[in-house]
C-alpha cells in the first residue's frame, strides 16, 4: 500500500497568501498499516484546523483541500504543522514527516528565485535554504526544489541532499521517460512524480514507471490540481507497486475518493505498508 503524501497547507500559485512554496505536506511514516497512517493524517489535518482557528486564520480550503492561511514563511507553516501533530498525540519525525512542493519554476525571474518579501536568491542560495530547512525539520521529501531548466542546479541539489532527502521531479521530468533518462544519466533527483495526463497515455506512464524502478528512483503517483471523483490513480499506485501517492488533503470529495478507494483495496487484500522505507534517499 502506498504511503500518502497529504497536502494540508497551501501557498504559491495555489493560494492568496505570502507562502512562496506551493504545498506543505505530511507523510505518516511511522505506522504499520495504510489505515493507521491515514487516520493519523486525518487527525493532524483536523487539529491543524483547530490551531488555525485559535490563531484567527481562515480555515477555508483550496482546490486540493488544504488550508491557505495568511502566514508569511515556510518556517511558520512547518511550525504550525508540528504543533498540530503534537496536539493530535503524535510525534514529529517518529510518526509524521514533512514534504514540500516548492514549485520553484513559479518563483524564477531573470535567473533569480524571487520571494514574496522581495528577497532574490540564486540557485546556490536556494539550495542552501532548502538544506537549512531539511536540517531544521524532518523534511523527507522536496518536490521541484529548483526550476525545471536549472539542470546544473539540480545536480548540485542532488549531490547535497540526495542521500538524506527524497528529491522529486515533477516539472523537471513531466512523466516523460526520455527526460527521466537524462536525469538518470546526470544523477539528477532520485524520485519522479507520475501524472497520467501529463504524458498522455497509460502505456507511456507505465514505461516511465518501469524506467524509474530500473534505476532505483521512487515513484509518487499524483493527482492534478483540477480533479474529479474518479479514483483510478489509487488502483494505479497499488497495481504498479508505487510506494507513494499524492492526492491532496483528507478534504473535498475529489480528494477523499482516492483515499476511500485505497481503504477498500486495503480491506480486500493482504498488502504491506512500508511507511518510511518507501522514501528515496
Amino acid at each position: 500500500m502506498p504511503l500518502p503524501m497529504m497536502n494540508i497547507l497551501n501557498g504559491g500559485a495555489h493560494a492568496n497568501n505570502k507562502l512562496d512554496f506551493q504545498e506543505f505536506m505530511i507523510q505518516p511514516v511511522g505506522f504499520s498499516s495504510f489505515k493507521e497512517g491515514l487516520i493519523c493524517g486525518v487527525e493532524v489535518f483536523n487539529y491543524l484546523k483547530k490551531t488555525l482557528n485559535q490563531k484567527g486564520f481562515s480555515t477555508a480550503v483550496g482546490d486540493e483541500g488544504g488550508f491557505a492561511p495568511g502566514i508569511d514563511s515556510a518556517e511558520e507553516a512547518l511550525d504550525l504543522i508540528s504543533s498540530s501533530i503534537e496536539a493530535a498525540g503524535y510525534k514529529v519525525d517518529k510518526d509524521v514527516t514533512f514534504a514540500l512542493d516548492c514549485a520553484a519554476t513559479e518563483l524564477l525571474s531573470k535567473d533569480k528565485y524571487v520571494f514574496s518579501n522581495d528577497e532574490k536568491l540564486s540557485s546556490d542560495e536556494l539550495i542552501e535554504y532548502l538544506a537549512k530547512l531539511a536540517n531544521a525539520y524532518p523534511l523527507t521529501s522536496i518536490e521541484d526544489g529548483l526550476d525545471e531548466n536549472d539542470w546544473s542546479g539540480w545536480e548540485k541539489l542532488t549531490k547535497k541532499l540526495g542521500k538524506k532527502t527524497q528529491l522529486v521531479g515533477d516539472d523537471l521530468f513531466v512523466t516523460n521517460k526520455e527526460i527521466l533518462q537524462e536525469g538518470i544519466d546526470r544523477s539528477v533527483a532520485n524520485s519522479i512524480l507520475v501524472k497520467i495526463n501529463q504524458i498522455g497515455t497509460i502505456s507511456e506512464t507505465l514505461q516511465t514507471i518501469n524506467l524509474a524502478y530500473q534505476h532505483n528512483y521512487s515513484c509518487v503517483i499524483s493527482h492534478r490540481s483540477g480533479e474529479t471523483e474518479d479514483n483510478f490513480i489509487a488502483d494505479l499506485a497499488v497495481g504498479t507497486g508505487a510506494g507513494q501517492i499524492k492526492t491532496g488533503a483528507p478534504s473535498r470529495s475529489d480528494r477523499t475518493s482516492k483515499y476511500n478507494r485505497l481503504l477498500m483495496i486495503d480491506a480486500m487484500e493482504d498488502l504491506n505498508f512500508l511507511g518510511r522505507q518507501e522514501l528515496a534517499h
